[in-house]
């Protein structure tokens, strides 16, 4: 066997040591590959569980946005119902109803309004109704709209043509606390007012043919209580005054008729000169001594005003409204009952105040105490005559005169009437 020489030993040492790290690099780079490659698996891996949740969070999104889309769908169908169940409404409401924007320019007009003032919806949509104040039809309404136009609401009758009355409501039309526009309701109350003004003839003519035969029979009954033709024993007096003083109950019935009567048809006149309204109670006072006495009342009148003071009023007029106030006040106190009438002014007007403590009005009834013919339920049980036109008879005397009445009232405590009236010196 043939020996390794020396020389041959360490090449081949150092051909395995090649070897060896040649191997070691190929380990070395087969680790890095095999690393390479488990990251990338678990980066695909990630990525595939992620594509899945998105997936499934896409198929959740379009299940949610299919539900919003059907509740859309339904809120858009139920708005839908209600604009048509509004716009039916409109169309067969009975009134007249404009709607305005903020400009004043027609939105919308109702087939009632369109008949009341003789218009169609195609000449006026869209443009200013005050664009059209010239037009006969709409002059009169639209003069009564400028003129209160910085009002938000107002309630107004207006004669549009000689056979048309209308009474026009204005309110504002909101969105939240925004004022987006108007509303203009017109109501026909031609049928009213004609019964109104029959009612009011008729009224009248019954009270002027009623008051000459009242008239009459009051000279007769004063004559014959006079003793004029001839003594009378003391029950024949009694029957003659219940007579004279039930035809003098008649006789303030029918000049309350005829005074609500000339009101409701304009015909109230005023004759203005400067008076002093202390005068003028005091008179009215005076003219209730034998009441005041006979119920034994203490009637205080405070005069606050510490000048002579004068103003433009209808001294008739004003009279009959402190007479009707101070006689309820007088009525309905009982016994030994108080009244204070005062009277105080500052720079523009004067007021009265007259304060009872009386039957005072039920609180449910105070809100009609100036209609006519109202008189409280209270009033009623203990208090048969009296005719229910005094205070409405006041109220449009003191507004007439560009005044103001109110009153505030306990049931069982008192009530207190005032009134003002502006202090004028020119008419």
């Amino acid at each position: 066997m043939e020996k390794e020489t020396p020389t041959k030993q360490p090449t081949l040492l150092l051909r395995i040591k090649e070897i060896l790290k040649k191997r070691e690099k190929d380990l070395v780079e087969m680790d890095r590959i095999a690393k390479m490659l488990v990251r990338r698996d678990l980066e695909l891996s990630e990525t595939r569980e992620k594509r899945e949740q998105e997936l499934k969070e896409l198929k959740e999104s379009k299940k949610s946005l299919t539900q919003m889309l059907k509740e859309v769908r339904e809120a858009q169908e139920k708005a839908e119902e209600e604009k048509n169940k509004t716009l039916a409404i409109i169309v067969n409401f009975t009134d007249g109803l404009l709607v305005l924007d903020e400009n004043n320019k027609v939105l919308l007009i109702n087939p009632q309004a369109e008949v009341l003032l003789n218009f169609k919806k195609e000449e006026i949509i869209g443009k200013s109704i005050l664009a059209f104040s010239k037009l006969p039809q709409l002059k009169n309404l639209l003069d009564l709209y400028k003129k209160e136009i910085k009002k938000d609401f107002f309630r107004e009758e207006i004669e549009i043509r000689e056979s048309l009355i209308l009474s026009m409501t204005k309110t504002p039309l909101k969105r939240g606390k925004i004022k987006i526009g108007n509303l203009l309701i017109l109501n026909d109350i031609t049928r009213e007012k004609t019964i109104e003004k029959a009612k009011s003839e008729f009224v009248s003519l019954a009270a002027h043919q009623l008051r000459t035969p009242l008239s009459a029979l009051k000279w007769i009954l004063k004559t014959f209580l006079s003793d004029e033709l001839g003594r009378m024993n003391k029950e024949q007096k009694e029957f003659l005054s219940d007579a004279y003083n039930s035809n003098e109950r008649m006789i303030v019935l029918v000049n309350d008729l005829l005074n609500a009567a000339r009101i409701e048809e304009g015909r109230f006149l005023y004759k203005l000169d400067l008076i002093d309204p202390g005068i003028l109670i005091k008179s009215v006072i005076d003219s209730y001594r034998d009441l005041i006495r006979e119920k034994n009342i203490k009637v205080e009148f405070k005069n606050l005003i510490k000048r002579p003071l004068k103003t433009l009023i209808d001294a008739d007029k004003i009279k009959i409204a402190i007479d009707n106030i101070l006689e309820n006040a007088i009525k309905y106190s009982g016994p030994d009952g108080k009244i204070i009438i005062s009277l105080k002014s500052d720079k523009k007007e004067i007021e009265t105040s007259v304060e009872d403590n009386g039957l005072g009005i039920p609180e449910v009834q105070q809100k009609r105490v100036f209609s006519k013919f109202f008189r409280g339920a209270n009033v009623l049980r203990k208090e048969t005559d009296g005719t229910g036109l005094g205070l409405f008879i006041a109220k449009n005397i003191i507004e007439a005169h560009n005044g103001r009445i109110w009153f505030k009232s306990i049931e069982g405590k008192g009530t207190t009437f005032c009134f003002t009236l502006p202090i004028r010196k020119k008419a």
